[in-house]
């Protein structure tokens, strides 16, 4: 096995494994025949046997823009359908608390192996009913992208309304912490922003609505080098 398969295997284990599973995944049904997992730096998504480690296929995916990044996170299928136009032959939902996203086709192909959709995952069409075909409800997804969704090695400055997997990693932080005890919904609401400026308060920072680069650092979010 190449050094490339054990990465990917060693990131399912981990992810499946340890405790950053979200809310909505542990209250679903779990279907263990596969786990997929979609690479967002490499806009790929291998489809993996749950019993054996053995990665089965691989297939080339669009994601979410900067401006709209997909949903990194430990996720499940929940609905499946023949869908069309813009998503293509076919759509996999995912229980993703703050917004509505999933696995579709796409009448834009030449977007695939890009960053370019409203966070969504898209495939080719035949791609797209073939995993159909293979995954049942309750599958495991796991979408990764580094550490506090750094698909692109920055973090973007978050206002009130903002959703996404940085603010939900936002909300853990400060959870763990004892400044926040809300769900974790991924939702920059009035909640977490009498948070942040209790934690702005304690810690000295100045005092903004924005979770800009100060905030992060100090909630030990630095990007990666």
């Amino acid at each position: 096995m190449n050094f490339k398969k054990i990465f990917i295997l060693a990131i399912c284990f981990l992810l499946i494994n340890c405790t950053y599973v979200n809310a909505a995944t542990i209250n679903s049904p779990y279907n263990k025949t596969y786990v997929i997992l979609i690479d967002l730096n490499e806009n790929r998504l291998f489809l993996i046997k749950n019993n054996s480690k053995k990665i089965i296929k691989s297939y080339p995916v669009a994601s979410g823009k900067k401006s709209t990044p997909s949903p990194i996170g430990t996720w499940k299928i929940i609905d499946k359908g023949a869908w069309s136009n813009g998503f293509g032959t076919r759509w996999m939902g995912l229980n993703v608390p703050w917004g509505k996203y999933g696995i579709h086709g796409t009448n834009k192909p030449q977007s695939i192996g890009s960053p370019a959709s409203m966070g969504c995952i898209r495939m080719n069409n035949n791609d797209v009913e073939d995993l159909y075909d293979k995954v049942s409800l309750g599958t495991v997804v796991i979408v990764y992208g580094g550490p506090f969704g750094l698909q692109y090695n920055n973090l973007r400055v978050l206002l009130p309304g903002n959703t996404g997997s940085d603010v939900f990693q936002v909300q853990k932080t400060l959870k763990s912490r004892g400044y926040y005890s809300n769900s974790l919904d991924g939702i920059y609401g009035d909640n977490l922003k009498k948070a942040i400026i209790k934690f702005e308060m304690d810690n000295k920072l100045n005092i903004t609505h924005n979770i800009n680069y100060e905030l992060y650092k100090s909630l030990g979010m630095a990007p990666f080098e």
